[in-house]
Protein backbone atom coordinates (compact mmCIF):
# COMPACT_ATOMS: atom_id res chain seq x y z
CA UNK A 1 0.00 0.00 0.00
CA UNK A 2 2.61 2.24 0.84
CA UNK A 3 4.39 1.49 -2.36
CA UNK A 4 1.32 2.60 -4.64
CA UNK A 5 1.01 5.95 -2.64
CA UNK A 6 4.46 6.37 -3.37
CA UNK A 7 4.08 6.15 -7.30
CA UNK A 8 4.17 9.66 -8.99
CA UNK A 9 0.62 10.69 -10.00
CA UNK A 10 0.53 12.62 -13.66
CA UNK A 11 0.61 16.86 -12.96
CA UNK A 12 -2.77 17.93 -14.05
CA UNK A 13 -2.63 21.56 -14.90
CA UNK A 14 -5.69 24.16 -14.32
CA UNK A 15 -6.06 26.86 -16.80
CA UNK A 16 -7.22 29.57 -14.91
CA UNK A 17 -10.01 32.02 -17.05
CA UNK A 18 -8.64 34.78 -19.35
CA UNK A 19 -5.00 32.63 -19.76
CA UNK A 20 -3.49 33.27 -23.27
CA UNK A 21 -1.93 30.42 -23.03
CA UNK A 22 -5.31 28.31 -24.14
CA UNK A 23 -5.61 30.94 -27.16
CA UNK A 24 -2.68 30.35 -28.29
CA UNK A 25 -2.57 26.51 -28.73
CA UNK A 26 -5.99 26.69 -30.44
CA UNK A 27 -4.62 29.28 -33.25
CA UNK A 28 -1.39 27.47 -33.39
CA UNK A 29 -3.49 23.90 -33.63
CA UNK A 30 -6.47 25.34 -36.48
CA UNK A 31 -5.60 26.30 -40.00
CA UNK A 32 -7.03 29.10 -42.12
CA UNK A 33 -10.06 29.66 -43.52
CA UNK A 34 -8.37 29.75 -46.94
CA UNK A 35 -6.60 26.83 -45.58
CA UNK A 36 -9.89 24.56 -44.70
CA UNK A 37 -11.95 25.60 -47.38
CA UNK A 38 -10.20 26.34 -50.44
CA UNK A 39 -12.76 25.21 -53.20
CA UNK A 40 -15.18 27.67 -51.68
CA UNK A 41 -12.62 30.82 -51.55
CA UNK A 42 -11.73 29.77 -55.14
CA UNK A 43 -15.43 29.23 -56.34
CA UNK A 44 -16.33 32.99 -54.78
CA UNK A 45 -13.50 34.79 -56.42
CA UNK A 46 -14.83 33.53 -59.80
CA UNK A 47 -18.27 34.53 -58.81
CA UNK A 48 -16.88 37.82 -58.35
CA UNK A 49 -14.88 38.11 -61.30
CA UNK A 50 -18.00 36.74 -62.77
CA UNK A 51 -20.44 39.65 -61.38
CA UNK A 52 -17.32 42.21 -62.14
CA UNK A 53 -17.29 40.90 -66.03
CA UNK A 54 -21.19 40.92 -66.30
CA UNK A 55 -21.42 44.36 -64.76
CA UNK A 56 -18.52 45.79 -67.45
CA UNK A 57 -20.75 43.83 -69.89
CA UNK A 58 -24.15 45.40 -69.18
CA UNK A 59 -22.71 48.93 -68.60
CA UNK A 60 -21.04 48.43 -72.04
CA UNK A 61 -23.99 47.23 -74.25
CA UNK A 62 -27.11 48.86 -72.18
CA UNK A 63 -25.71 52.54 -71.16
CA UNK A 64 -22.18 53.19 -73.01
CA UNK A 65 -23.81 53.02 -76.41
CA UNK A 66 -26.74 55.47 -75.81
CA UNK A 67 -27.10 59.24 -75.79
CA UNK A 68 -30.47 60.49 -74.29
CA UNK A 69 -31.74 64.11 -73.25
CA UNK A 70 -35.28 65.23 -71.45
CA UNK A 71 -34.95 68.44 -73.61
CA UNK A 72 -36.57 67.11 -76.92
CA UNK A 73 -39.74 67.98 -78.33
CA UNK A 74 -42.19 67.36 -81.06
CA UNK A 75 -42.04 70.31 -83.23
CA UNK A 76 -43.69 70.90 -86.96
CA UNK A 77 -44.29 73.86 -89.50
CA UNK A 78 -47.41 74.70 -87.75
CA UNK A 79 -48.73 78.63 -89.26
CA UNK A 80 -52.10 80.74 -89.43
CA UNK A 81 -54.63 80.45 -92.12
CA UNK A 82 -55.77 84.07 -93.04
CA UNK A 83 -58.48 85.12 -95.92
CA UNK A 84 -56.72 87.16 -99.20
CA UNK A 85 -60.07 89.11 -99.05
CA UNK A 86 -62.79 91.10 -97.31
CA UNK A 87 -66.21 89.35 -96.39
CA UNK A 88 -68.83 87.58 -94.28
CA UNK A 89 -68.42 84.12 -93.67
CA UNK A 90 -71.02 81.97 -95.55
CA UNK A 91 -70.00 78.97 -94.28
CA UNK A 92 -67.58 76.86 -92.26
CA UNK A 93 -67.67 73.12 -92.62
CA UNK A 94 -65.25 72.17 -90.33
CA UNK A 95 -64.92 72.15 -86.42
CA UNK A 96 -61.70 73.19 -83.71
CA UNK A 97 -58.81 70.29 -84.03
CA UNK A 98 -60.53 68.31 -86.76
CA UNK A 99 -58.20 66.47 -88.94
CA UNK A 100 -58.93 67.51 -92.96
CA UNK A 101 -57.16 65.83 -96.12
CA UNK A 102 -55.68 68.11 -98.86
CA UNK A 103 -58.01 70.17 -100.90
CA UNK A 104 -60.64 69.92 -98.20
CA UNK A 105 -63.02 73.27 -97.46
CA UNK A 106 -62.21 75.08 -94.43
CA UNK A 107 -63.76 78.37 -94.76
CA UNK A 108 -65.79 80.04 -97.39
CA UNK A 109 -66.98 84.02 -97.78
CA UNK A 110 -70.30 84.94 -99.91
CA UNK A 111 -68.38 85.51 -103.11
CA UNK A 112 -71.21 87.16 -104.79
CA UNK A 113 -69.39 90.53 -104.79
CA UNK A 114 -66.45 88.81 -106.35
CA UNK A 115 -68.48 87.02 -108.84
CA UNK A 116 -70.02 89.99 -110.23
CA UNK A 117 -66.51 91.83 -110.53
CA UNK A 118 -65.32 88.47 -112.39
CA UNK A 119 -67.97 89.17 -115.06
CA UNK A 120 -67.39 92.50 -115.45
CA UNK A 121 -64.12 92.09 -115.83
CA UNK A 122 -64.76 89.10 -118.80
CA UNK A 123 -67.23 91.73 -120.48
CA UNK A 124 -64.14 93.93 -120.51
CA UNK A 125 -62.51 91.45 -121.90
CA UNK A 126 -64.71 91.05 -124.81
CA UNK A 127 -65.02 94.86 -125.20
CA UNK A 128 -61.19 94.66 -125.84
CA UNK A 129 -61.10 91.46 -127.98
CA UNK A 130 -63.85 93.13 -130.47
CA UNK A 131 -61.38 96.38 -130.46
CA UNK A 132 -58.46 93.94 -131.78
CA UNK A 133 -60.58 92.51 -134.12
CA UNK A 134 -61.77 95.80 -135.53
CA UNK A 135 -58.11 97.19 -135.93
CA UNK A 136 -57.14 93.74 -137.29
CA UNK A 137 -60.03 94.40 -140.32
CA UNK A 138 -59.23 98.01 -140.49
CA UNK A 139 -55.53 97.05 -141.38
CA UNK A 140 -56.47 94.14 -143.98
CA UNK A 141 -58.89 97.76 -145.41
CA UNK A 142 -55.71 99.42 -145.56
CA UNK A 143 -53.69 96.63 -147.18
CA UNK A 144 -55.93 96.79 -149.94
CA UNK A 145 -56.10 100.50 -150.13
CA UNK A 146 -52.04 100.44 -150.59
CA UNK A 147 -52.43 97.76 -153.44
CA UNK A 148 -55.49 99.93 -154.97
CA UNK A 149 -53.23 103.18 -154.76
CA UNK A 150 -50.04 101.05 -155.96
CA UNK A 151 -52.26 99.63 -158.68
CA UNK A 152 -53.41 103.41 -159.70
CA UNK A 153 -49.88 104.65 -159.25
CA UNK A 154 -48.38 102.21 -161.94
CA UNK A 155 -51.18 103.39 -164.28
CA UNK A 156 -50.47 106.47 -164.05
CA UNK A 157 -47.00 106.44 -164.84
CA UNK A 158 -47.56 104.04 -167.74
CA UNK A 159 -49.87 107.26 -168.67
CA UNK A 160 -46.66 109.68 -168.30
CA UNK A 161 -44.57 107.95 -170.42
CA UNK A 162 -46.38 107.20 -173.14
CA UNK A 163 -47.55 111.42 -173.02
CA UNK A 164 -43.70 111.96 -172.50
CA UNK A 165 -43.41 110.20 -176.12
CA UNK A 166 -46.01 111.53 -177.85
CA UNK A 167 -44.90 114.83 -176.60
CA UNK A 168 -41.44 114.53 -178.00
CA UNK A 169 -42.78 113.00 -181.21
CA UNK A 170 -45.40 115.99 -181.86
CA UNK A 171 -42.29 118.41 -181.17
CA UNK A 172 -40.43 116.61 -183.40
CA UNK A 173 -43.16 116.41 -186.23
CA UNK A 174 -43.17 120.41 -186.06
CA UNK A 175 -39.56 120.47 -186.04
CA UNK A 176 -39.66 118.93 -189.44
CA UNK A 177 -43.06 120.90 -190.88
CA UNK A 178 -44.92 117.52 -190.51
CA UNK A 179 -46.68 118.81 -187.46
CA UNK A 180 -48.93 121.35 -185.88
CA UNK A 181 -48.78 123.89 -183.12
CA UNK A 182 -52.20 122.36 -181.98
CA UNK A 183 -50.96 119.11 -181.74
CA UNK A 184 -48.04 120.24 -179.87
CA UNK A 185 -50.12 121.79 -177.19
CA UNK A 186 -52.44 119.06 -176.66
CA UNK A 187 -49.48 116.40 -175.83
CA UNK A 188 -48.12 118.76 -173.51
CA UNK A 189 -51.33 119.32 -171.99
CA UNK A 190 -51.92 115.69 -171.90
CA UNK A 191 -48.56 115.10 -170.48
CA UNK A 192 -48.89 117.51 -167.62
CA UNK A 193 -52.29 116.00 -166.51
CA UNK A 194 -50.78 112.91 -166.35
CA UNK A 195 -47.70 114.34 -164.41
CA UNK A 196 -50.47 115.39 -162.26
CA UNK A 197 -51.94 112.18 -162.65
CA UNK A 198 -48.99 110.28 -161.45
CA UNK A 199 -48.49 112.48 -157.86
CA UNK A 200 -51.84 111.94 -157.06
CA UNK A 201 -51.35 108.30 -157.38
CA UNK A 202 -47.96 108.40 -155.55
CA UNK A 203 -49.87 110.58 -152.21
CA UNK A 204 -52.39 107.92 -152.22
CA UNK A 205 -50.00 105.59 -152.10
CA UNK A 206 -48.29 107.00 -149.41
CA UNK A 207 -52.02 107.92 -147.53
CA UNK A 208 -53.19 104.10 -147.69
CA UNK A 209 -49.38 103.37 -145.99
CA UNK A 210 -49.82 105.96 -142.88
CA UNK A 211 -53.57 104.76 -142.70
CA UNK A 212 -51.87 101.25 -142.43
CA UNK A 213 -49.81 102.20 -139.68
CA UNK A 214 -52.52 104.13 -137.89
CA UNK A 215 -54.88 101.02 -138.22
CA UNK A 216 -51.84 98.65 -136.64
CA UNK A 217 -51.18 101.65 -133.82
CA UNK A 218 -55.10 101.16 -132.60
CA UNK A 219 -54.32 97.19 -132.60
CA UNK A 220 -51.39 97.33 -130.80
CA UNK A 221 -53.39 99.68 -128.55
CA UNK A 222 -56.16 97.51 -128.60
CA UNK A 223 -53.92 94.48 -127.79
CA UNK A 224 -53.00 96.01 -124.42
CA UNK A 225 -56.44 96.87 -123.50
CA UNK A 226 -56.89 93.14 -123.99
CA UNK A 227 -53.84 92.01 -122.09
CA UNK A 228 -54.92 94.81 -119.41
CA UNK A 229 -58.38 93.81 -119.27
CA UNK A 230 -57.70 89.54 -119.07
CA UNK A 231 -55.07 90.57 -116.32
CA UNK A 232 -57.97 91.83 -114.25
CA UNK A 233 -60.26 88.90 -115.21
CA UNK A 234 -57.64 86.46 -114.00
CA UNK A 235 -57.36 88.95 -110.74
CA UNK A 236 -61.26 88.75 -110.21
CA UNK A 237 -60.71 85.13 -110.78
CA UNK A 238 -58.32 84.81 -107.82
CA UNK A 239 -60.41 86.93 -105.75
CA UNK A 240 -63.17 84.87 -106.44
CA UNK A 241 -60.88 81.34 -105.73
CA UNK A 242 -60.08 83.21 -102.56
CA UNK A 243 -63.51 83.49 -100.95
CA UNK A 244 -62.72 79.78 -100.23
CA UNK A 245 -59.92 78.62 -98.04
CA UNK A 246 -58.81 74.96 -98.67
CA UNK A 247 -56.42 72.78 -96.74
CA UNK A 248 -53.13 72.78 -98.81
CA UNK A 249 -51.81 69.24 -96.86
CA UNK A 250 -53.11 67.10 -94.61
CA UNK A 251 -53.32 68.33 -91.11
CA UNK A 252 -55.81 69.71 -88.04
CA UNK A 253 -57.18 72.73 -87.67
CA UNK A 254 -56.51 74.42 -84.46
CA UNK A 255 -57.57 77.73 -82.55
CA UNK A 256 -60.56 78.21 -84.95
CA UNK A 257 -62.22 81.76 -84.93
CA UNK A 258 -64.39 82.26 -87.94
CA UNK A 259 -68.10 81.87 -87.59
CA UNK A 260 -70.77 82.25 -90.22
CA UNK A 261 -72.28 85.79 -90.47
CA UNK A 262 -68.69 87.13 -89.57
CA UNK A 263 -67.25 89.96 -91.56
CA UNK A 264 -63.29 88.96 -92.22
CA UNK A 265 -61.10 92.10 -93.27
CA UNK A 266 -58.11 90.85 -96.17
CA UNK A 267 -55.21 89.13 -93.99
CA UNK A 268 -57.06 88.35 -90.80
CA UNK A 269 -56.21 85.02 -89.66
CA UNK A 270 -59.19 82.74 -89.00
CA UNK A 271 -57.19 79.76 -87.45
CA UNK A 272 -53.83 77.63 -86.69
CA UNK A 273 -53.21 74.57 -89.48
CA UNK A 274 -50.53 72.02 -87.87
CA UNK A 275 -49.66 69.85 -90.94
CA UNK A 276 -48.98 65.78 -90.34
CA UNK A 277 -45.62 66.24 -91.15
CA UNK A 278 -44.05 66.59 -87.45
CA UNK A 279 -40.54 65.48 -86.34
CA UNK A 280 -38.54 65.46 -82.95
CA UNK A 281 -36.42 68.81 -82.31
CA UNK A 282 -33.86 67.09 -79.87
CA UNK A 283 -31.66 69.59 -77.80
CA UNK A 284 -28.37 67.73 -76.72
CA UNK A 285 -24.99 68.48 -75.28
CA UNK A 286 -22.53 69.35 -77.22
CA UNK A 287 -20.66 66.58 -75.43
CA UNK A 288 -23.15 64.18 -76.38
CA UNK A 289 -22.37 64.67 -80.13
CA UNK A 290 -19.10 62.92 -80.43
CA UNK A 291 -20.25 60.13 -82.12
CA UNK A 292 -23.62 60.61 -83.24
CA UNK A 293 -24.24 60.64 -87.20
CA UNK A 294 -27.42 61.01 -89.25
CA UNK A 295 -29.49 57.84 -89.69
CA UNK A 296 -28.84 56.26 -86.11
CA UNK A 297 -31.87 54.22 -84.90
CA UNK A 298 -33.58 56.34 -81.90
CA UNK A 299 -36.13 54.95 -79.44
CA UNK A 300 -38.86 57.06 -78.32
CA UNK A 301 -40.79 57.54 -75.13
CA UNK A 302 -43.84 60.36 -75.22
CA UNK A 303 -44.79 61.54 -71.53
CA UNK A 304 -48.14 61.75 -72.37
CA UNK A 305 -47.91 58.51 -73.31
CA UNK A 306 -45.39 56.41 -72.02
CA UNK A 307 -47.14 53.02 -72.82
CA UNK A 308 -46.05 53.53 -76.77
CA UNK A 309 -43.02 53.20 -77.79
CA UNK A 310 -41.97 54.37 -81.18
CA UNK A 311 -38.88 54.43 -83.05
CA UNK A 312 -36.95 56.77 -85.40
CA UNK A 313 -33.75 58.00 -86.71
CA UNK A 314 -31.23 60.83 -86.57
CA UNK A 315 -32.37 62.95 -89.66
CA UNK A 316 -29.59 66.32 -89.23
CA UNK A 317 -27.80 67.68 -86.43
CA UNK A 318 -28.21 71.74 -86.41
CA UNK A 319 -24.50 72.94 -87.23
CA UNK A 320 -24.40 75.44 -84.57
CA UNK A 321 -25.67 75.86 -81.27
CA UNK A 322 -29.48 76.81 -80.09
CA UNK A 323 -28.12 80.59 -78.53
CA UNK A 324 -26.69 81.25 -81.89
CA UNK A 325 -29.86 81.02 -83.65
CA UNK A 326 -31.79 83.05 -81.10
CA UNK A 327 -33.55 85.98 -81.96
CA UNK A 328 -30.79 87.67 -79.05
CA UNK A 329 -27.71 85.38 -79.54
CA UNK A 330 -25.17 85.08 -76.61
CA UNK A 331 -21.45 87.71 -76.31
CA UNK A 332 -18.95 85.60 -75.34
CA UNK A 333 -16.11 88.60 -75.84
CA UNK A 334 -16.86 89.71 -72.55
CA UNK A 335 -14.56 89.77 -69.61
CA UNK A 336 -16.57 87.84 -67.17
CA UNK A 337 -17.08 85.02 -69.24
CA UNK A 338 -17.54 81.77 -67.98
CA UNK A 339 -17.73 78.47 -70.28
CA UNK A 340 -21.06 77.02 -70.43
CA UNK A 341 -22.30 73.20 -72.31
CA UNK A 342 -23.91 74.46 -75.08
CA UNK A 343 -27.08 72.23 -76.42
CA UNK A 344 -27.42 71.75 -80.06
CA UNK A 345 -30.80 70.90 -81.99
CA UNK A 346 -30.63 67.57 -83.16
CA UNK A 347 -33.67 66.79 -85.87
CA UNK A 348 -35.32 63.30 -85.12
CA UNK A 349 -37.79 61.95 -87.73
CA UNK A 350 -40.10 58.78 -86.58
CA UNK A 351 -41.18 55.77 -88.75
CA UNK A 352 -44.29 55.47 -87.74
CA UNK A 353 -46.77 57.82 -85.54
CA UNK A 354 -49.73 56.45 -83.55
CA UNK A 355 -52.76 57.38 -85.30
CA UNK A 356 -55.10 57.00 -82.49
CA UNK A 357 -52.85 59.59 -80.43
CA UNK A 358 -53.14 63.04 -80.35
CA UNK A 359 -49.83 64.30 -81.06
CA UNK A 360 -48.94 67.86 -81.75
CA UNK A 361 -46.58 70.34 -81.11
CA UNK A 362 -44.68 71.26 -77.94
CA UNK A 363 -45.37 68.10 -76.24
CA UNK A 364 -42.61 66.87 -74.15
CA UNK A 365 -40.60 63.60 -75.32
CA UNK A 366 -37.64 61.65 -74.10
CA UNK A 367 -35.36 60.22 -77.29
CA UNK A 368 -32.73 57.73 -77.01
CA UNK A 369 -30.08 57.55 -79.69
CA UNK A 370 -27.97 54.24 -80.20
CA UNK A 371 -24.58 56.31 -80.99
CA UNK A 372 -22.79 52.66 -81.30
CA UNK A 373 -23.93 49.89 -82.66
CA UNK A 374 -24.39 47.01 -80.22
CA UNK A 375 -21.97 43.70 -80.36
Amino acid sequence: MASKNNQTEPRIERIRPGDDRQTDRTEEKRPSFVRRHPLWVLLGVVILAALIAAAWLGWLIYFHPYESTDDAFIDARSFSLAMKVSGYVSEVPVTDNQHVQAGQVILKIDPRDYQIALDQADGQVNVASAAVTSTGAQIDAATAAIDVAKAQQNSASAALQYAQQQASRQQQLVKSGSGSVQAVQQAESTLQQSQASLAQAEANVTSALKNKAVAEAQKASAAASLSQAQAQAEEAQQNLKYTTIVAAQPGRVVRLTGAKGQYIEAGQAISMFVPDEVWITANFKETQLTDMRPGQPVDVTIDAYPDHKLHGRVASIQPGSGTVFSLLPAENATGNYVKVTQRVPVKIVVDNWPADLSIGPGMSVVPTVTVRPRH
